[in-house]
This record gives structure tokens, C-alpha cells and sequence, in this order.
């Protein structure tokens, strides 16, 4: 096709023209084989690949918990909680797609990276801080992964041992083994070597959380139509009948927290718009801010779906995890299809979070010491030309066994999901995108662009601390009954 072609799709509040190329229906000349504006190799990404990664890292094992989340806030709470997060995720990531650029959006130096992109526009010492709450946030986001998976795979070996022996049983058995399997796997994978190689992986991980978020509004559905209407209340989880005053406060905040995780894909933004393809008259914040808007449109819906009808099966009993932690116990055998499609949707978001930490500590390693053959060689293999890095695979083996050993140690989907939400929240997904756009628009201070951004930002930080105190309350409680290695 020797032309772009424009669709326009209509929205409630505007048009938005689409060209085919961001769409991925045409290709500029050149695009393989050849470099961009910055002697890298073509980008290939499109508006769906974009869109599929983000699905991929947002739609994660956080959206069983929002049933448990809606039951700790009631129905009025819950659904606002949620609308709000995804407006706050949306706004500030369009701020964040601005960033990929500095100065002019169509041939301004790029950043490759979140922290390049604070780099350019803040102090030396924020970028530090970022660069630690990022790729702390990506340790921690492996490790709730790596848990999340084993309790999936869990889940599959007792909805068998139910359907075999009755409901009464207590079919315990250890995830340890599962973290294990999960584990090996992650040691393969990541040998992947960018994210330009993994948007097969990412997709399939996409399809996979469709599929399982569908099964579980689905049983929901059923669930509801069995017990002849909606459970729940306007408040939530209601104080007696086990849960004090106290704890339906810091359940409340940790609440807060499993929202705010189930919208978490801030930190690794710049390095997804990196991949795409900026189609002629148009940039690639332009491509990444209408990804975001589909991802975060489609995701909302799913999550209000998946949430609201968790709550309204169970109420006040809504568990944890809507398909591991046993509200349903039949059909078995669809319990263990969408199990199954969780593990491998967490198999590529897996890849998909710690691609930038991978990233960031090859490239250190090469700068650091570029003399290195153990560094810098790469060996072809004879069998479909892959490529090995002597210190990739053994820097990100040594990664993905140090994350499933303290996965083995701190099992606590919940409480986890909470802390996560909270950690990463309010500094990568609100301060950083905000205070960068402040710098690039040149935002008087005291303007009231800038009173209602620093409002934006203050307002979060105090949700964050919030939801970070509820989690710590969960985990301490927790630890009172767990045994490492042993559950």
C-alpha cells in the first residue's frame, strides 16, 4: 500500500483518526532492515502490539483479587474506587507517553527508558530514587507473579482432589513444588533477549487473560442466578462475625492497594513505547496514548465485570482469588482451563515487567566492562539461529531463582498484591509522569494547572501510604501462622 489510509472510529466525546499503519495494516519503506532516526534497527510495533503488552502486564493476576477488594469497600466504594484508578492510570500515562521525546515529540532525542526519561527532565537525585523504586517495583511484581502462578497451579491439583474426594476434604498440598515448576520455566524464557522479541509471548498472554477473566465472570454469573440474586451491601464487609472495627479499616486500605496493582503498568510504559513504529504524520506518544485509551477502556470493563459479579456471587465470603481460593467448585475441569491460562498469561507478563530491569543491568554490564567476552560474545546455536549471552543467562538465571526462593518464603497472594499496588503507585504511575510534565510545559508554579496537578499528586500519595500500611498490617498477620517452605 503506497498510502495511509484513515479510519475514523467515533467515541462518545470526540473523533480519533486511526491511520492504517498504526493499526499495523501497512508498513513504511524500510521498515525491516533498515534504522530510525537514531541508527537503531526499525521498530516494528504497532498500536495493537502496544496494546497487547500493556493488556498483558495490566489484566495480571490482580484482577481475582478485585471481587475480595469490592467485598472489603460495598458496592457504592468499590465500582468508585476502580473508575477512579483507571481515570488517575489513564491521565497520568498520557502525561508519560509525552516523555518518550524530549523537546520537539516528532524528532526530539528518544528515551529508551523510564529512568532515561526522568534523566532528561528531573535532578540527578530523583533519578536515582526512580531508578530504585522502579526496578525494586519489578522485583516485587516477579515475585507476586511467581506466587500468583504457583496458587493457579495450586489450584488445579485440588479442584482434582475435591471433584475425587468430596468437598470435605482438605486436600493440603504444598506450592512450593509449583513455584519450582514456574521457576524453570521463567529460566528459559528469559533468555529472550528485548521486548521486540517477545510480542508473540505478550499476545498469547493477552488471549490467556481474557480467557480466564471470562471463566470467572462466567461462574459468577452462575453463581448468582444459583443463589436467586445479588449478595452484598452498600458498606462492604460488615464489622462483627470475625472482622473488628480495626480490621475492616486496614482491609479497607489494602484494598485500595489491590486496585492500585491491578492498574500498574506505569514502569515499564517508555520501554513499550520504544518498540513501535511511528507512522507517517502521526508520533509514537500519539500511537502509545490511544493504546493506553483502548487498554485501559478494555481493562476497566473487565474489571468491573470480574469485580462486581465476584461480589455479587459471594458478598461478604468473596475470596481472595475468585478461581483459586475455592468459591467455585465446579466444573472442575473448567476450573483447570482457566487455572492454566492464568499460569501462562504470568509466564509472558513475567517477561514483560522485568524486560527494562534485564535491559538496564545488561547494558551497565557493557558499558562497565566492554572488553568482556564473557559480557559482550554472543554465541549462535546451530538450532534455529538463537543467540546466547554468557552473562545473560547466567545474570538472569541467578534473577529468576533469587525472586522464586523469597517467593518460596512470602506466599501471601493478598497482602502482596496490596503492598506492590502501593508501593509502585503514587511515585511511578502519579509523582514521576506528573512533575516531568510540569518541567516539559514549563507549568507556572502556583498556576492552577499546577495547583490541581500537585492536588492530583498529594491526593495519591496519601491512598498510597494508606494502602501500604493496610498490606504490612495483612503480612504481619500472616506471618503469625506461616511456615516458610512449608504451605
Amino acid at each position: 500500500m503506497g498510502e495511509s489510509v484513515v479510519a475514523t472510529y467515533y467515541y462518545p466525546s470526540a473523533a480519533m483518526e486511526v491511520s492504517a499503519a498504526e493499526l499495523g495494516q501497512s508498513k513504511q519503506p524500510g521498515s525491516k532492515g533498515g534504522c530510525d532516526d537514531d541508527d537503531r534497527p526499525s521498530r516494528t510495533g504497532t498500536m495493537w502490539t502496544a496494546s497487547s503488552h500493556i493488556i498483558t502486564a495490566v489484566i495480571g493476576s490482580g484482577v481475582l483479587s478485585l471481587g475480595w477488594a469490592i467485598a472489603q469497600l460495598g458496592w457504592v466504594a468499590g465500582p468508585a474506587v476502580m473508575l477512579l484508578f483507571s481515570l488517575v492510570t489513564y491521565f497520568t500515562s498520557s502525561l508519560l507517553a509525552d516523555c518518550y521525546r524530549s523537546g520537539d515529540q516528532s524528532t526530539g532525542k528518544r528515551n529508551y527508558t523510564y529512568m532515561d526519561a526522568v534523566n532528561a527532565n528531573l535532578s540527578g537525585f530523583k533519578v536515582k530514587v526512580c531508578g530504585l523504586l522502579q526496578y525494586a517495583n519489578i522485583v516485587g511484581v516477579a515475585i507476586g507473579y511467581t506466587i500468583a502462578a504457583s496458587i493457579s497451579m495450586l489450584a488445579i491439583s485440588r479442584a482434582n482432589c475435591f471433584h475425587r474426594k468430596g468437598h470435605a476434604d482438605p486436600c493440603k498440598i504444598s506450592s512450593v513444588p509449583y513455584m519450582l515448576v514456574f521457576g524453570v520455566a521463567q529460566v528459559f524464557f528469559s533468555q529472550i533477549p528485548d521486548f521486540d522479541q517477545i510480542s508473540w509471548l505478550s499476545m498469547l498472554a493477552a488471549a490467556m487473560s481474557f480467557t480466564y477473566s471470562s471463566i470467572g465472570l462466567g461462574l459468577g454469573v452462575a453463581q448468582v442466578i444459583a443463589n436467586g440474586g445479588v449478595q452484598g451491601s452498600m458498606t462492604g464487609i460488615s464489622i462483627g462475625a470475625g472482622v473488628t472495627p480495626m480490621q475492616k479499616v486496614w482491609r479497607s486500605t489494602q484494598a485500595f492497594g489491590d486496585i492500585a496493582f491491578a492498574y500498574s503498568y506505569s514502569l515499564i510504559l517508555i520501554e513499550i513505547q520504544d518498540t513501535i513504529r511511528a507512522p507517517p504524520k502521526s508520533t509514537e506518544s500519539k500511537v502509545m496514548k490511544r493504546a493506553t485509551l483502548v487498554s485501559v477502556a478494555v481493562t476497566t470493563v473487565f474489571y468491573m465485570l470480574c469485580g462486581c459479579m465476584g461480589y455479587a456471587a459471594f458478598g461478604d465470603r468473596a475470596p481472595g482469588n475468585l478461581l483459586t481460593g475455592f468459591g467455585f467448585y465446579e466444573p472442575f475441569w473448567l476450573l483447570d482451563v482457566a487455572n492454566a491460562a492464568i499460569v501462562v498469561h504470568l509466564v509472558g507478563a513475567y517477561q514483560v515487567y522485568c524486560q527494562p530491569l534485564f535491559a538496564f543491568v545488561e547494558k551497565y554490564a557493557g558499558q562497565r566492562w566492554p572488553e568482556s567476552r564473557y559480557v559482550t560474545r554472543e554465541i549462535e546455536l546451530s538450532v534455529g539461529g538463537f543467540r546466547v549471552n554468557m552473562f545473560r543467562l547466567t545474570w538472569r538465571t541467578a534473577f529468576v531463582v533469587a525472586t522464586t526462593v523469597v517467593s518460596m518464603m512470602l506466599p501471601f497472594f493478598n497482602d502482596v498484591v496490596g503492598f506492590l499496588g502501593a508501593l509502585g503507585f503514587w511515585p511511578l504511575t502519579v509523582y514521576f509522569p506528573v512533575e516531568m510534565y510540569i518541567v516539559q510545559r514549563k507549568v507556572p508554579r502556583w498556576s492552577t494547572r499546577w495547583v490541581c496537578l500537585q492536588m492530583l499528586s498529594g491526593g495519591c500519595l496519601v491512598i498510597s501510604l494508606a494502602a501500604a500500611a493496610g498490606s504490612i498490617a495483612g503480612i504481619k498477620s500472616d506471618l503469625k501462622v506461616y511456615h516458610p517452605f512449608k504451605s
